[in-house]
């Protein structure tokens, strides 16, 4: 199936090596601004604010100087909205309400390029979510986190197929592998996705130690961004970005 890109900014998802997407897990403006200064060390293509490790998120003014200093630091590279809840693996709760309303305000912002939304919260609200993000310029990427375990293969495929017709412009899902064949599982859906079902950047990810080598193998599997670390990682079995990028390149040569 013909597969497009998506452009943001400088940066192409979907073509040439995976990009690396560095989340920024942290309480409070002091610790942003050193997470900040860490990014100039590191490579990186894009950078996630995970919000929902923000202790004043639901202050407006407190979220628009946040977004504000990420802006200011990233240039033109993108920067990714992501209030992960709890029912995901997120650090806090959240009523659906809440939550919709706090995307759309971040998109509103002017200061965000892209923004996570869980599919599964509610896929009609989600998908008219992503119509108004697109109205505002703003890209949509449609996810799924299961700590529950990896479902079938099938199931993987239908929750990303959901994500296409609902309209978001790169799709997401992340499971957790109880044994070496969930993570096959997880690599065979991804490939599946990209051959056969997939006509926009995906992003598959087996989580935990078992399934680092999903975080890696994007240029194999079809996987357009992966998730490396600069400071405290955001979900288990992250890599440091310095070491992923050796990794990617290194695959991606061989690939070739």
């Amino acid at each position: 199936m013909e597969k497009r890109t998506v452009k943001i900014r400088n940066t192409e998802i979907g073509g040439g090596i995976p990009k690396i997407c560095v989340p920024l897990a942290v309480r409070n403006r002091e610790e942003l601004e050193a997470a900040l200064e860490g990014l100039a060390k590191a490579p990186w293509d894009l950078v996630e604010w995970r919000a929902d490790f923000y202790e004043e998120i639901e202050k407006e003014s407190r979220r628009r100087e946040a977004l504000e200093l990420i802006r200011g630091a990233l240039g033109e590279r993108p920067l990714l909205f992501t209030f992960r809840t709890a029912a995901e693996g997120g650090n806090r709760s959240i009523e659906n309400g809440a939550y919709f309303n706090l995307n759309r305000e971040a998109a509103k912002s002017g200061l965000v390029d892209l923004v996570d939304i869980e599919i599964c919260r509610d896929e009609e609200e989600a998908g008219r979510l992503a119509e108004e993000l697109h109205r505002e310029g703003v890209f949509a990427l449609g996810s799924n986190h299961d700590f529950a375990g990896t479902p079938p293969r099938q199931e993987i495929v239908r929750r990303l197929r959901r994500m296409q017709e609902r309209n978001m412009d790169i799709t997401k899902i992340a499971v957790m592998p109880r044994r070496r064949l969930d993570v096959l599982e997880l690599l065979v859906a991804a490939v599946e996705m990209e051959e056969v079902h997939g006509d926009r950047p995906c992003v598959t990810m087996s989580m935990g130690g078992l399934g680092v080598i999903s975080r890696v193998s994007g240029g194999f599997s079809g996987s357009a961004i992966t998730f490396g670390t600069v400071g405290r990682s955001s979900a288990p079995g992250q890599l440091p970005a310095e070491k992923l990028e050796d990794i990617l390149r290194i695959l991606s040569e061989s690939i070739e």
